[in-house]
C-alpha cells in the first residue's frame, strides 16, 4: 500500500531499531527487544493510565482512501492512500492539569540529530499550543547510543529558527544531552518521561 502526504510525496516510516533495546538490567522480557520508540511510548502511556497517572494517547492521522482492491469477496485491500490533512505531533494529552503535546523521533545518527525530522507545520503547532499554556517537547531516541531524551520545545524552536537564517541543519548530540533531559528506563515503563516532564512544570 502507498500512502502519500497531501504535497503527493510518498510516506516513508522511519526505520525500526534492532538488536537489544537496553542492558539486561532493565528487563528480562526478550521478546521487547527492537522496539521503536512508538511502541515504548505506548506501552509507557498504557502503564500511565492504568495507574492513573496520566492520560496520552498518539494522535490518529486522517487518512483518504484512493485506491483498494478486493482480492477475495470478504476482504478488501488499500493498494493507495493520502494523509487528508498535514500531521501535527505524534501525542497529546492531560497530566496533573497539564496539557502535553510532544513528538517523539528516532536517529541512528551518533553525533546529531537532523532537523529534517521535523516539518513546519509541526513547529508552529508546538508554538500555538504553548501560546495557550501547554507544555511541548520532542522525545528523541538515539538509536545507536539507546538514548532517550526530553528535549524541551524552547531549545527546539531555537535551532529550528537559527537553520531557517543559514544555521546548522542538525542539533548537535552534545547540546541535546546538556540542554535536554535524560531518561533512564524502569522495569515497568521502557521511557517513563513523565519523570522528565516533572521538572519542566
Amino acid at each position: 500500500m502507498t500512502i502519500r502526504y497531501p504535497n503527493g510525496n510518498a510516506y516513508r516510516a522511519p526505520a525500526t531499531s534492532t538488536g537489544r533495546r537496553f542492558p539486561s538490567t532493565y528487563t528480562t522480557d526478550y521478546g521487547k527487544r527492537g522496539m521503536t520508540l512508538e511502541e515504548e511510548l505506548n506501552e509507557s502511556n498504557t502503564y500511565y493510565e492504568l495507574h492513573g497517572l496520566a492520560v496520552v494517547h498518539k494522535k490518529p492521522t486522517p487518512i483518504r482512501i484512493v485506491k483498494v482492491d478486493y482480492p477475495k469477496r470478504s476482504a478488501a485491500v488499500i493498494k493507495e492512500a493520502y494523509f487528508s490533512t498535514a500531521s501535527t505531533t505524534d501525542y497529546n494529552g492531560v497530566y496533573q492539569g497539564h496539557y502535553l503535546d510532544f513528538d517523539a523521533k528516532e536517529t541512528r545518527n551518533k553525533s546529531s540529530f537532523p532537523l529534517k525530522n521535523f516539518h513546519q507545520h509541526q513547529i508552529d503547532h508546538m508554538r500555538a499550543c504553548m501560546t495557550q499554556g501547554g507544555i511541548c517537547f520532542a522525545i528523541i531516541k538515539f538509536v545507536t547510543r539507546q538514548e532517550i531524551y526530553l528535549y524541551p520545545a524552547a531549545k527546539l524552536f531555537a535551532c529550528w529558527d537559527a537553520q531557517e537564517t543559514g544555521g546548522r541543519k542538525s542539533v548537535p548530540y552534545a547540546d541535546i544531552a546538556e540542554q535536554g533531559i535524560l531518561i533512564t528506563p524502569e522495569l515497568q515503563l521502557p521511557v517513563p518521561y513523565l519523570k522528565a516532564v516533572d521538572q519542566l512544570l
